[in-house]
C-alpha cells in the first residue's frame, strides 16, 4: 500500500510540477539572448510567475517520494513503474496546457503503459 501512494506522489507530483514549469515558462517566453546580463534578467522573470514556483514545490515533493521509494523498492523496480509518469505528462498536456498529442505519442505512452503493467507483475 505505501508502495502505491508514493508512486501516485511521484507520477502526480512529477508530472504536475513539470506541467506548472511549463506554463510558467510559456508566460515567461523563450530565452533569445545568451549573454549574462539577459539570463540573469529571464530567471528574475521567471522566479516572478507563480506557476514556476508550484512547479518547483511539486517536483520537490516527487523527488523526496522517490528517495523514499528507493529506501523501501528495488531500483529495478522503482525506475520503470516512475515511467507512469510519461502517461500522466501527456495526458496533462492535453488537459493542462491544451496540447495536441499525435496518434504516434499516444501509441508510444501505450506501449509504455504496457512495459509498466510487465514490471508491476513481476512484482506479485
Amino acid at each position: 500500500m505505501l508502495e502505491f501512494l508514493l508512486l501516485l506522489v511521484i507520477i502526480g507530483a512529477g508530472t504536475g510540477g513539470e506541467l506548472c514549469v511549463s506554463r510558467a515558462m510559456k508566460v515567461v517566453g523563450e530565452v533569445h539572448d545568451f549573454r549574462p546580463d539577459a539570463l540573469v534578467r529571464f530567471i528574475f522573470r521567471a522566479i516572478r510567475v507563480g506557476w514556476m514556483w508550484i512547479g518547483i514545490a511539486m517536483m520537490a515533493l516527487a523527488f523526496f517520494s522517490l528517495l523514499a521509494m528507493l529506501s523501501i523498492e528495488s531500483v529495478s523496480f522503482v525506475v520503470p513503474i516512475t515511467a507512469l509518469s510519461y502517461a500522466a505528462g501527456a495526458l496533462g498536456a492535453m488537459l493542462f496546457l491544451h496540447e495536441r498529442i499525435s496518434r504516434q505519442r499516444w501509441l508510444g505512452v501505450l506501449i509504455v503503459c504496457v512495459g509498466v503493467t510487465l514490471v508491476w507483475l513481476s512484482k506479485r
